[in-house]
């Protein structure tokens, strides 16, 4: 079962996800897309690891995840924006590149069985307009890359203001 989670910064698209994870199992997994770009990106990413208690297992994994075995277990991947990034920065910013790599790769990782793995997203393209014409090409890539894993996913619940609203399955 695929979940996309997705909502605008700061909307509760990670506790969100990190309660329904816990609902499912008693060992959740919880896969960081993040690079480590600099020293305060690495202490944010210290914060988020101190966050999660001893039930969850932690895997650090900037592009491909299908070389994971989520088999038989529920995991968050957190985040598709943040994964997308390293596509993006090592094609060059290379869109059609970056989201057939991509795509790919999600296909691999979904298509593994017996499997929950709850997607966790950013809508960026509701926010402000990007100022640079990178920064436009990424919002359109984070926009197309969305869409095709609502398309797959069972469930999408859009976070607004802290509320899950369900916008696909039960």
């Amino acid at each position: 079962m695929i979940y996309l989670i997705t909502g605008g910064e700061r909307s509760g698209k990670s506790s969100y996800a990190e309660n329904l994870a816990k609902e499912l199992s008693a060992k959740p997994m919880y896969v960081a897309t993040a690079r480590k770009w600099d020293g305060d990106f690495q202490q944010r990413i210290d914060r988020h690891q101190k966050d999660r208690d001893e039930r969850w297992i932690n895997i650090e994994k900037e592009k491909y995840l299908s070389e994971i075995d989520f088999s038989g277990k529920v995991a968050i991947v957190d985040c598709v924006t943040l994964w997308l990034t390293n596509f993006f920065v090592d094609t060059k910013n290379d869109v059609a590149l970056c989201l057939e790599q991509a795509k790919a790769e999600f296909d691999k990782m979904a298509s593994q069985e017996n499997t929950s793995i709850i997607i966790v997203t950013n809508e960026i393209g509701m926010g402000v307009h990007a100022e640079t014409h990178i920064g436009r090409k990424f919002t359109e890539l984070q926009g197309w890359m969305n869409q095709y894993i609502a398309q797959r996913a069972e469930k999408v619940v859009l976070m607004v203001s802290g509320i899950p609203v369900t916008i696909k399955g039960q």
